[in-house]
């Protein structure tokens, strides 16, 4: 698979400080691309230098195959980009807004009209006459979208793009973002691990200017997460958690509530099958023993830290 964005080396200082510390990266094309970073970790800066927007301490980034520094207008023409905070001329409404970006770009005008139909449609904006300046944040937000999409770009990229919306706006934002994969790339930058569990093939894990990981999500459950059980017990649950709890294969356990416990283990196959006799010699009945893979949270979790809200 060709990249469609490859970053190595990414380096960017504020005086003196840096931001990004030799970020590498590697974006598949067609993919949906998970950024996944705390606030403050440096995903913003990153899309800021891919843009143009910003230009890199050291390091390259290429978006295309071609290198942002050295690239012109053909390039760009190929991006769609939603910046954290969208910015909009407020007496314009949301078609005259999508109509002026799409001129921008020089697109034929029977064309700009159907796309911008159907954009707004899926932004939720069908039918809102009102000027931009009236919006509330997360109708901001949806404009922003749509105005990313208005060239049919190859790669979009986008910035914390459900930061403003309601779980019924999330949830119809992420529902477009897949029905890109294989159209287009999506690379999206976020610090809500359920948007990028549910919608990504790969992600990255930024932290403090650097890349601890990038890699399928799958592999990365598997590399980094490991297995749960989780088991409820009629009775006796303190004694069967302490007794879990001194067995090789337990790596924690955590009381729930009166009844229930859970392990995360290291090896699911023997925990499956000492459980039972644990429980058995408490003289306890077994209501419940379902075992599971980690998630993306607590991958996060042992790699960064307690997430952030």
């Amino acid at each position: 698979m060709n990249a469609a964005l490859e970053a190595v080396g990414l380096t960017k200082a504020y005086k003196g400080r840096r931001v990004l510390d030799a970020v590498k990266l590697t974006v598949e094309e067609g993919s949906v691309f998970g950024f996944l970073g705390p606030n403050g970790a440096g995903k913003t800066t990153t899309l800021r230098l891919a843009t143009g927007l910003a230009r890199p301490t050291s390091g390259t980034i290429r978006l295309l195959g071609q290198d942002v520094s050295a690239a012109g207008n053909a390039l760009r023409a190929q991006l769609g980009f939603l910046p954290d905070v969208p910015a909009f001329y407020p007496w314009m409404t949301a078609q005259e807004f999508l109509h002026f970006s799409g001129d921008l770009f020089g697109l034929d005008r029977q064309v700009l009209r159907q796309r911008t139909r159907m954009l707004l449609d899926t932004a939720g904006l069908n039918g809102v006459t009102g000027r931009i300046g009236g919006y509330s944040r997360g109708m901001r937000q949806r404009l922003g979208i749509a105005q990313a999409l208005i060239n049919a770009p190859r790669l979009l990229l986008l910035d914390e793009p459900t930061s403003a919306l309601d779980p019924i706006g999330r949830k119809d934002v992420l529902e477009l973002i897949n029905s890109l994969r294989g159209r287009t790339t999506v690379f999206f930058s976020t610090h809500i691990l359920g948007d990028v569990e549910r919608v990504c093939d790969s992600v990255a894990i930024l932290d403090r200017g650097r890349v601890l990981t990038q890699a399928p999500i799958h592999e990365l459950k598997a590399r980094y997460g490991g297995h749960k059980i989780l088991l409820e017990v009629t009775e006796g649950a303190d004694g069967l958690a302490s007794a879990i709890a001194q067995r090789p294969w337990a790596v924690s356990v955590a009381r729930g509530d009166a009844a229930s416990i859970e392990v995360t283990v290291s090896d699911v196959h023997r925990a499956q099958h000492e459980i039972p006799g644990l429980v058995s010699d408490l003289h306890a009945g077994l209501v419940r023993l379902e075992a599971g893979e980690m998630g993306l949270e607590e991958v996060f979790v042992a790699l960064v830290g307690r997430p952030k809200a």
